[in-house]
């Protein structure tokens, strides 16, 4: 007898940016396979990761839970695996379940993925040609491009199957993670176009706190296995920037358009066995990425580019096609929704919620409208980004720079003064105003403070002892 829940397929790329996607509205690319999910499902406006890094916020989708609770704060920190997961729930109730590609969340018998029937992952970042993965029974070398081997193990996944039962079947991409190597079908994509430049480029930092400027995100900051090619001489420094950026963002999306050539394969396949009705196909990314904005690349930081996340889904059987929401999701709500949607009960443990009632209407009475985010890993050794927690409401920010390595693993010292960083999003939502000491915002600064410590409280969090 056959088994009628809703099947899941989720899609997750690796610093897959939201501006650089078509059905975002994005002004340097296009995403035709990416936007037929949006067009058959709903895009969602305000979804936010609470920590902009792969390996906490891929901890935080699988365990519903913030990454104080969950023990993954930092790169340095891998998931115990012993932790409730919805791969685990949907499992015990019947789910046949399986991972391929990126895992990010440590490997041996305490960090391997555990509640899949079957899983093969990178080890690692892995390698975008001919890389090695890690499956149950020890490594095994495979020849091609990763972004395409990872769709044919899942497409093999589907067709061997058990058809009398429903499937959770995670597609975890590598790219278009740093550092961008494009297959030979897209090399030449973008060679005779100049990319335009984000509108805050040049920004100079001249009224955030010194954490922008000591980061290591610009230009300038890209080594030659980012660039693959000499700097050209007799370029003015600005010159070279923009040289830069254009290497920059033309391997990005080269590598995000095999990203969209693949997902358009998982559509055709659900589609031509008759699965896409009965299936909830979601794309996300772990979080965001600067794309030049700011001059910079990378994430980590709680600013826009870097915490807002794609969040597409389809599912016919609830979700009208072509619709779209702005009411606020944050990545800890994901695990809940699948759980959801598949008739299981959701631990109390679980910090997040299920978004389904947003798929037929506007979010019920007393649905959240702001988030907490924290980042722990203070100066990391690449990329010298400050520790950091804050408070996002549809209207503001709040970022308070806490500066301090709280011995958490992959951060490092010294220890720097506090600052804090308020943004007004409604006018100015490119974020280049610090308003934190301006007079007339400091009613608003003091209740966000006072949110902050609300919500804090409310996920069991802790506040810096030096805040102010």
């Amino acid at each position: 007898m056959s088994d009628r829940r809703p099947n899941l397929l989720f899609i997750m790329s690796d610093d897959h940016a939201s501006h650089a996607i078509s059905a975002y509205g994005s002004r340097i690319n296009q995403t035709p396979n990416l936007d037929r999910i949006a067009d058959a499902g709903m895009r969602f406006d305000a979804a936010f990761c609470t920590n902009s890094i792969c390996t906490p916020s891929r901890a935080a989708i699988l365990t519903g839970t913030y990454n104080h609770i969950n023990g993954v704060t930092t790169l340095d920190t891998p998931m115990d695996n012993r932790l409730v997961t919805y791969p685990k729930l949907l499992q015990d109730a019947g789910y046949q379940t399986a991972v391929f590609g990126k895992w990010h969340l440590g490997h041996g018998p305490d960090h391997d993925p555990a509640g899949f029937d079957d899983w093969l992952v990178l080890p690692g970042q892995g390698e975008y040609h001919d890389p090695e993965m890690l499956g149950p029974e020890g490594p095994r070398g495979l020849t091609g491009y990763v972004t395409d081997l990872i769709t044919d193990l899942c497409l093999d996944w589907l067709e061997r199957r058990d058809r009398s039962r429903p499937f959770a079947l995670m597609c975890h991409h590598k790219a278009p993670h740093r550092t961008w190597e494009p297959d030979a079908r897209h090399a030449a994509m973008y060679e005779d176009e100049t990319i335009p430049e984000p509108e805050s480029f040049w920004d100079d930092y001249s009224t955030r706190s010194g954490a922008a400027t000591v980061a290591k995100m610009r230009m300038m900051d890209l080594e030659e296995k980012d660039l693959k090619a000499p700097v050209p001489a007799g370029l003015s420094e600005n010159e070279e920037i923009s040289w830069r950026y254009q290497r920059y963002i033309k391997d990005y999306l080269r590598v995000v358009a095999s990203i969209d050539d693949n997902v358009g394969r998982m559509i055709d396949y659900l589609q031509a066995k008759d699965l896409w009705d009965d299936t909830i196909v979601v794309y996300t990314s772990d979080q965001g990425f600067f794309l030049g904005d700011h001059g910079w690349f990378d994430k980590r930081f709680m600013y826009e580019e870097s915490l807002a996340m794609p969040l597409l889904i389809s599912y016919p059987a609830e979700i009208p096609a072509g619709a779209s929401s702005g009411d606020m999701v944050v990545n800890v709500d994901f695990a809940p929704t699948f759980l959801d949607l598949a008739g299981v009960p959701i631990p109390d443990e679980m910090q997040g919620t299920s978004i389904r009632p947003l798929f037929s209407a506007s979010a019920p009475p007393g649905w959240q409208t702001s988030m907490y985010y924290r980042y722990w890993m203070h100066r990391d050794r690449d990329h010298n980004v400050w520790a950091h927690y804050g408070v996002r409401t549809h209207t503001h920010k709040l970022i308070y720079f806490y500066n301090d390595p709280l011995d958490a693993p992959g951060a490092r010292g010294p220890s720097d003064p506090p600052a804090y960083e308020l943004y007004d999003l409604l006018n100015d939502p490119l974020e280049m105003n610090n308003v934190f000491d301006d007079p007339s915002y400091r009613a608003i600064a003091d209740g966000l403070i006072a949110e902050l410590a609300r919500l804090q409280k409310k996920v069991g969090d802790q506040p810096h002892t030096k805040q102010e």
